[in-house]
């Protein structure tokens, strides 16, 4: 295989096929076409088979296209079916489906994904009568997806466990949901991972097995990991330690998914032999926007220290875009766009990125204004529309007959008079018989007499005795492999639910119709693009996309409008990054994570740059609506972290502010930056608004000037959460917010009109 085309670097880690290795790899780096010449290499030079190497990512999206990329390099003719590139998820489904029986699965296990994992919490919280208003099902689903993402299990004792909060309430919820998704054959997205630890820890022939098979792994994205993944790394490596990683830590900016930075910034001290190749040269962007970025990334601390350079032009300087409110910048933005589209640019490659999704109401309402096409990138998701999700619950229930959440969805969908009381009732019964959901509906369409204390009326017998002979049908077509788009068809038709959608004759059925009808063209696209088709399988790669369904992009003539984080792996000719400002980016949650949850920001920040091609605008606004109060936070830090040749500064003030009424706010007030304002833009004119409860934030300040129900200081009771002290407060009334540390070791923050707080005396 030539290489002469890669760089001295690139070269290097390409040859580098022995022992433990890691790639830091700067953003534009090129390191896919290193990753796809590494393993070409290794296959072309007959160093490893396709059978013995695993290459790891983290979306589906990325492993289909480094597989295409790798059988394009090589030279040799060889079937890369036996090659594995592929997800952390999709790997471990496949070994658990393979192994199951060691853990006492069966192979046709549900995998469910977080409605499912959502759905278990809220009836664990119903059986224990805890109410929503109590505690959120997001925040115990917080704590269980911690515990696997650090490698945490039930059987698991020592090691991780020491670090890990065992509070009784919380660890109680964990061993229940456990216990539910066994009961039900059933694995979330963190029990794919640590079931394979299990498996691993408990049967050391097995681990032996895989040992010997996969003699070369490569991980990408390394600095996305967390805990649960590097030691499945670490037990897959043995003691050959042919390992090669492939990351970013300046690129890190997912913790709050479990992400552990640790992992690579500690990879010499796991392998002390290790070897460290630096990829520094960028292809993407010009030189200002390389620069720039480099400067402000050099402020963090937990880096293990890379300097980025390019040999492209400098190109224009960034637009550090000062609005006088959020409509003015959003403005600006819709006028900019349009005049680039004049000049000759593609929508397509023009971009939007903002830190949090709720900054895109604006700015959608000025591109419409403006009629720009543009696609909010992740929003409303495919899969996650109701009439499909009950359609996949059908599917799932029809593959795996003991997946009591989807047959929870589906009994009374299409209607069929079964109530929630008679849904708790039947659910009581398969609990105290040990049966599942299924099995108890079976019995009592079978013998109804069997079961008097279970009401049911005329009308829900014959409901639920059609609904038990359609799944039972498509149940033996499912036994005989027949094809998923046909089981699909039959539960479509005889449920009556495409009848009855087609009934109703208006504009939102005839929308889910059509969602209904493109199902159908994916599950046949699935069976023309695999050699065996069959409904499980259909399933698990659906459900393995949901994570990733994010990562396509718009190609039609349209600009992009996404949050940062959905930014990654992206590249854009231009690039808006607006909301520059303190107390948004960096966002206020992360200043009371301290240093460390500013360094993520920060790279947070140097991501966004680094997305961006050939022109980049920062925009930050001097005042800005948030809950019902302006707030004045001036421009965030990263921008004065950069040095002024790099910007030119316009100041978008032309035409009365929409904060002209309410509100005070000093010339001044950001005098201590000493920035470059050079330039003015002019943006229409938006409409005056009435402003009430101004609050006036210094940049980096957490309190109102108006007092709070719970000042500093204050010792309060939580219903769950028990004693504990309020660390600081902001806004006042309905949208005051309290982090509070608990004596439990826990620190939360809650709005304060929803939390069940008492004052201590």
């Amino acid at each position: 295989m030539d290489i002469s085309s890669l760089n001295s670097a690139q070269q290097e880690a390409v040859r580098s096929t022995e022992g433990a290795v890691m790639v830091l790899a700067g953003a534009g780096s090129g390191k896919t076409r290193m990753l796809v010449k590494r393993i070409g290499h290794m296959i072309d030079q007959q160093i490893a088979s396709t059978y013995e190497i695993l290459a790891l990512t983290f979306s589906n999206k990325a492993a289909r296209e480094m597989r295409e990329r790798i059988g394009q390099e090589i030279t040799l003719e060889l079937d890369l079916g036996a090659l594995q590139v592929t997800t952390f998820h999709s790997f471990c489904a496949r070994l658990l489906r393979t192994e199951a029986n060691y853990l006492g699965l069966s192979r046709n296990f549900t995998i469910y994904g977080s409605s499912e994992s959502k759905a278990v919490v809220k009836s664990l919280m119903g059986r224990r009568g805890v109410s929503s208003k109590q505690i959120s099902p997001y925040e115990i689903l917080a704590y269980i997806d911690d515990l696997k993402n650090r490698g945490y299990y039930l059987e698991r004792e020592g090691g991780v466990a020491s670090e890990i909060d065992l509070s009784e309430d919380f660890y109680g919820y964990f061993r229940e949901y456990e216990s539910e998704l066994a009961r039900a054959n059933a694995l979330d997205f963190g029990g794919l991972i640590t079931g394979v630890l299990r498996l691993f820890q408990k049967f050391p022939k097995v681990l032996q097995c895989y040992q010997d098979r996969f003699k070369y792994i490569l991980i990408d994205e390394y600095q996305d990991t967390n805990r649960a993944q590097f030691e499945l790394m670490k037990w897959l490596t043995g003691d050959q330690g042919n390992v090669c990683v492939v990351g970013d830590e300046d690129q890190s900016i997912y913790s709050w998914r479990g992400a552990d930075i640790r992992n690579i910034l500690d990879f010499e001290q796991s392998f002390p032999e290790a070897k460290t190749i630096k990829l520094e040269q960028n292809y993407r962007s010009s030189r200002n926007i390389i620069e720039a970025a480099s400067c402000v990334i050099a402020r963090n601390e937990q880096r293990k220290g890379k300097q980025m350079w390019t040999d492209n032009q400098p190109g224009e300087s960034l637009q550090i875009v000062e609005s006088r409110d959020e409509r003015g910048e959003a403005e600006f933005i819709a006028a900019e766009t349009g005049r680039l589209v004049s000049s000759g640019v593609s929508y397509n490659d023009i971009a939007v990125f903002y830190r949090t999704n709720s900054q895109s109401r604006i700015l959608e309402d000025c591109l419409r204004q403006r009629r720009t096409p543009y696609r909010v990138v992740g929003g409303i998701e495919f899969y996650q529309r109701k009439e499909i999700k009950d359609l996949l619950a059908y599917l799932r229930l029809i593959v795996n007959s003991k997946d009591s959440l989807a047959l929870a969805r589906i009994i009374n969908v299409p209607a069929r008079g079964v109530g929630t009381t008679t849904l708790r009732k039947l659910e009581q019964e398969a609990v105290g018989c040990s049966l599942s959901l299924w099995e108890i509906l079976e019995a009592v369409v079978a013998a109804p007499e069997r079961f008097t204390h279970i009401r049911l009326t005329a009308k829900v017998k014959t409901g639920l005795s059609a609904l038990v002979t359609l799944l039972s049908e498509v149940m033996v077509l499912n036994s005989e492999q027949a094809l998923p788009s046909e089981m699909y068809q039959k539960v479509l038709y005889e449920s009556s639910y495409w009848n009855i959608l087609q009934a109703s004759n208006d504009h939102e059925s005839q929308a889910r119709l059509e969602n209904l009808e493109e199902l159908l063209s994916g599950i046949k696209q699935y069976e023309q693009g695999v050699e065996k088709p069959s409904l499980s399988g259909y399933l698990e790669t659906i459900t393995l996309d949901e994570s990733y369904a994010m990562e396509e992009v718009p190609q039609n003539g349209e600009v992009s409008l996404m949050t940062v984080h959905g930014a990654k792996g992206l590249e854009f000719p231009y690039v808006f990054l607006v909301g520059a400002e303190e107390n948004l980016f960096p966002s206020f949650r992360s200043m009371e994570d301290g240093e460390r949850g500013i360094e993520e920001e920060r790279r947070l920040f140097y991501v966004a740059m680094t997305r961006a091609m050939k022109k980049l605008y920062i925009s930050f606004a001097l005042g800005r609506m948030v809950f019902g109060q302006v707030r004045f936070n001036g421009p965030c830090r990263f921008i004065n972290e950069m040095p002024k040749k790099y910007f030119q500064w316009i100041k978008n003030h032309r035409g009365p502010s929409s904060r002209d009424q309410g509100g005070q706010q000093k010339d001044n007030i950001w005098d201590d930056h000493n920035f470059n304002q050079e330039q003015s833009y002019g943006s229409p004119s938006p409409a005056k608004e009435r402003v009430s409860n101004v609050v006036i934030r210094k940049k980096t300040g957490t309190h109102s000037l108006a007092g709070g129900q719970y000042p500093k200081g204050t010792k309060v009771v939580h219903s769950l959460y028990g004693e504990g002290t309020v660390l600081h407060s902001s806004g006042v009334g309905n949208n005051e917010k309290v982090m509070i540390q608990f004596h439990n070791g826990m620190r939360k923050r809650f709005l304060a009109k929803f939390a069940p707080l008492s004052i201590r005396s």
